[in-house]
């Protein structure tokens, strides 16, 4: 099939594929997002795609902070690509074309800040994973030793990380007398636009203590709840999506039907009409982002952990081992929901949808890539919730037996002994601490629990280390899936 998917192609894609309502060439940029993978073209850009019939100044152009990938992919494509829903009753394929352009940062940076720091630009997003805040996830302030902080704060006119670039052209749209973006971070932070916020600005007052105050004083940080599950796209993935549409596609998202974002209402310079497309806008978003990461995320990466290690290759098919399904039952029923405090909202019901959610056959979503960037994640999604048990004197075995398969995981080596591509910031660590170890597992808890970036104070509560390290013992000596039979 040498056809490619592009505003010319687009004319003959089949009638049972839906396609943009609206003319592009009339469509304007209003968001920058930073960090433009597949998770934000499964979620915000789909949802700004169905606003731009009757909104058409709020365009998205994305910028690719790292990889090349995504502007080669799209770029000639015409920016254009396919959603693919997926459930148990077949793939629903829709094009997107809110996407009007892909800037790649690594080689285009003055064209990326051009166009932060012009005044159609009214939203700066990003979803660029929690490394990509540059910060410390035990304490959520930067991390001013990270050596693109220290590049940003010597060059500032050529940033290389997101905050370096928020804060440049924050600093040049001040020195234009332009009104300020909001900076709405869509990453799984907690209290993620607070989270931003501090790092932005912390890097302002780094730079100037009189930018730092303007931030502070003018620039907002809604906090957002995304939640869709989005897995790799494959080469069968893209067989399956040229049938359906026509034509190829370099790059479609693969999702499920399910879509959820919570915004806290804060954008003083304007906004999309975003609850006309079933988006909640908020007060404040902190107890539903809560919600989603203990119940959704800290489970998923359990399942993710515990699923490889026993040889599962995605989390359906760790779902449908009965035993993974009833822990992942408990520990949200009787450790993850009495932590939360939400009234009105039915968390047995929640539960209940998550584990749909994990069956969905259809959606192929790999442990191995749940699993990447293990480090930045377990603050948020298990060790917040452990901290709370701790605080009531409550159990947290499940929880544990999660952070310690974690641990098990990351020496790089399976219960088979065969190698596991461990994709983490502190993967070289993982290699020092696993080698001192020598297979004892109480030296290899001991040097886990040691990386202040991930457990802070935790390391230092002598119970949560036993309870930590008698887990480890135990996923060493019987194996991931005995270890799941005897937590029922």
């Amino acid at each position: 099939m040498a056809d490619r998917l592009n505003s010319k192609s687009l004319l003959d894609i089949p009638r049972s594929v839906a396609t943009p309502p609206y003319d592009r060439a009339s469509i304007s940029v209003g968001i920058v997002h930073l960090g433009i993978g597949a998770f934000h073209r499964a979620h915000q850009a789909a949802y700004v795609d169905q606003l731009l019939e009757d909104n058409p100044e709020w365009g998205i152009v994305g910028a690719s902070l790292r990889r090349p990938d995504t502007k080669e992919a799209l770029d000639p494509q015409d920016g254009l690509y396919t959603l693919a829903v997926r459930d148990g009753e077949g793939t629903r394929c829709t094009i997107i074309g809110s996407v009007l352009e892909v800037i790649d940062a690594t080689l285009d940076k003055e064209e990326l800040l051009d166009l932060m720091s012009s005044e159609a630009v009214r939203i700066i997003s990003l979803t660029v994973t929690e490394k990509g805040y540059c910060h410390d996830p035990a304490t959520g302030k930067l991390n001013e030793d990270h050596p693109g902080i220290i590049h940003d704060l010597e060059h500032p006119s050529a940033p290389e990380t997101a905050p370096g670039f928020i804060v440049e052209a924050i600093a040049q749209r001040r020195a234009a007398g332009l009104p300020p973006f909001a900076v709405m971070s869509c990453d799984n932070l907690p209290a993620n636009g607070r989270t931003c916020g501090r790092i932005v600005q912390r890097l302002a007052d780094l730079r100037d203590p009189d930018l730092g105050a303007y931030v502070k004083q003018h620039v907002t940080f809604p906090g957002t709840m995304v939640d869709r599950i989005v897995p790799a796209t494959t080469d069968a993935d893209r067989e399956m999506v040229a049938e359906m549409i026509g034509v190829e596609d370099a790059w479609p998202i693969m999702t499920e039907p399910f879509t959820q974002w919570v915004i806290e209402d804060r954008f003083p310079n304007g906004r999309p009409p975003f609850e006309e497309t079933g988006v909640m806008m908020v007060d404040d978003v902190e107890p539903f982002e809560l919600m989603k990461l203990r119940m959704l995320n800290g489970p998923h990466s359990t399942l993710a952990y515990l699923g490889y290690l026993a040889g599962y290759q995605t989390v359906s098919d760790t779902v449908a081992d009965s035993d993974y399904r009833t822990l992942i039952r408990k520990m949200m029923t009787e450790e993850i929901a009495p932590t939360l405090d939400l009234p009105g909202v039915d968390l047995d019901a929640y539960r209940d949808e998550l584990i749909q959610r994990f069956e969905n056959p259809a959606l192929k979503h790999r442990t191995w890539q749940i699993a990447m960037d293990g480090s930045q994640k377990l603050p948020q999604r298990l060790l917040g919730t452990i901290r709370d048990r701790i605080r009531t004197a409550e159990p947290y075995e499940r929880l544990a037996l999660g952070v310690a398969a974690w641990m098990r995981y990351a020496t790089g080596t399976d219960e088979k002994q065969d190698p596991i591509d461990v994709r983490d910031p502190l993967a070289d660590r993982f290699e020092v601490i696993t080698a001192a170890a020598d297979g004892d597992p109480a030296l290899l808890a001991g040097g886990y629990l040691a990386l202040d970036s991930v457990f802070g104070d935790l390391a230092e509560n002598e119970t949560f280390r036993d309870k930590v390290t008698e887990k480890l013992e135990l996923l060493f000596d019987v194996g991931a899936k005995a270890a799941v039979a005897r937590h029922l």
